[in-house]
């Protein structure tokens, strides 16, 4: 087992803690363990795309009391806080696209009943694309992801049905390209405020090792700077329930940008979020 580069070694008890079956582990070098982990890696992949839809249906929040033990009183009691405030939930596949895939959904599935935000949002996407490239992004890349995107908002702007979106967002290819593009909106506003977003960043990277990192590559979980930088690019308003281990009983939300109404709002559970109605 590989923690961290090649040959480096995690110790026999922490092997055990994770894996009984490896207790008695001894390390050969001769064999490539960063290729065995990848190779694990792309099976649990595989495994969480065959049982998770990239979106699921709108489900009853009554669903949540089952992700959690009965016995769990503080999870338990913040499901009945949110019931008391909300009534279904759209969950998300957790691919670490989860946000990107979350936010856009609930986005495009609101302008399906209220078309009066396309047009400005059309513009700032296309803005955004002149941005990009005057940042160095070759069009040529761009155009594929931008031009399916905007294929996308066109068609929820004429005739698309909730049942032709909820396709689309489970449509892998489609998809992943919608996602995409949602990065690069978030990539293409921290570059261009990269003096003020700098200071948040930790170690020694600038903004453009920071997007190139942690903001454009697929299956890069999202932070509280992700956020800030695409509702503020973008101009939806989102609020984010906080589902945590905190004491209380109640559950926590953050409004971004502050003191704004949120246009849609997202469930946040360690390391996921979902769609609250």
């Amino acid at each position: 087992m590989v923690v961290g580069g090649r040959g480096t070694v995690a110790p026999p008890a922490l092997v055990s803690r994770f894996s009984p079956d490896m207790a008695d582990f001894h390390y050969d070098p001769e064999k490539n363990y960063d290729e065995q982990t990848l190779e694990q890696q792309r099976h649990i992949e595989q495994e969480v795309a065959s049982t998770q839809a990239l979106v699921s249906e709108r489900l009853s929040l009554n669903q949540l009391i089952k992700d959690y033990s009965m016995e769990d009183n503080i999870y338990q009691q913040k499901i009945q806080d949110l019931r008391s405030r909300y009534r279904d939930i759209r969950k998300t596949r957790g691919d670490g696209n989860c946000f990107y895939r979350a936010f856009g959904f609930a986005y495009l599935e609101r302008l399906l009943h209220d078309k009066s935000d396309i047009p400005r949002f059309k513009e700032v996407v296309n803005q955004s694309k002149t941005d990009l490239v005057a940042l160095g992004y070759p069009q040529f890349t761009l155009d594929d992801f931008f031009d399916t995107f905007l294929d996308v908002l066109s068609r929820v702007e004429s005739s698309c049905t909730p049942e032709e979106l909820f396709d689309t967002f489970n449509d892998q290819g489609v998809s992943d390209y919608l996602i995409v593009t949602w990065r690069l909106l978030v990539t293409c506003y921290l570059q261009r405020n990269g003096e003020f977003f700098a200071n948040f960043l930790e170690g020694h990277r600038d903004i453009k090792e920071f997007c190139c990192q942690e903001v454009e590559p697929m299956n890069k979980e999202c932070d509280h700077i992700h956020i800030t930088a695409l509702t503020s690019a973008v101009g939806i308003p989102v609020r984010v329930e906080y589902m945590d281990r905190g004491e209380g009983g109640l559950v926590n939300h953050h409004d971004f940008p502050e003191c704004s109404k949120p246009a849609i709002t997202l469930l946040y559970r360690p390391g996921h979020y979902d769609i609250l109605y």
